[in-house]
């Protein structure tokens, strides 16, 4: 039998994945977009924003493969919907990843209405860079131009980059449930 101990809890990879899904019923759109994400076969648990020391990036479809039906998932999961025609919904996950990997990282979730991507993926990666370089003592200023914020990040050397996952979608004009979500998947 394998010995528990708290370095089991601890995630060694993450990927990030999106979906979207449109029904009549709210709960069916919610599956429909965990499946286009490939995570609906999952017992997905939500966990707050740390990105695990080492913690090593792979591609979606590697990830999946690592993981088996029914198994207990932790994710950072951002999910939208509405069922309000034309009204566009969104989801997005960031990551702030530290150069020196022995640190532990921040992810951060959104989730909006009339956001396009563009808007989106800027506040998640915003959001998760200034949770970082809070824990570093650094002031980090969300409303500066992006050339003045990557200035920061090299003068600082202690952020290496951001990441980030979005989804939108724009309901139909029937009304049906359009759901939209964007998850990092922790692989433990």
């Amino acid at each position: 039998m394998k010995k528990v101990t708290s370095t089991n809890f601890v995630p060694q990879k993450i990927f990030l994945t999106k979906g979207i899904g449109t029904h009549k019923e709210k709960l069916a759109s919610f599956e429909l977009a965990l499946r286009d994400a490939g995570i609906a076969s999952l017992n997905l648990i939500t966990v707050s924003s740390i990105l695990p020391p080492k913690c090593q990036f792979v591609e979606q479809k590697e990830g999946v493969k690592l993981l088996f039906p029914g198994q207990v998932v932790p994710i950072v999961l951002a999910r939208s919907e509405s069922n309000k025609p034309s009204t566009l919904v969104s989801s997005g996950v960031g990551v702030a990843v530290p150069r020196n990997r022995e640190d532990y990282g921040y992810l951060s979730e959104h989730h909006g209405i009339d956001m396009d991507d563009y808007q989106m993926e800027e506040y998640v990666e915003d959001l998760a860079a200034e949770m970082l370089a809070t824990t570093y003592g650094i002031k980090f200023d969300p409303d500066a131009s992006w050339d003045e914020k990557r200035e920061l990040w090299s003068i600082d050397n202690r952020i290496v980059k951001t990441r980030s996952v979005v989804q939108t979608g724009v309901v139909d004009i029937e009304g049906y449930w359009t759901t939209t979500v964007a998850a990092a998947v922790l692989i433990l």
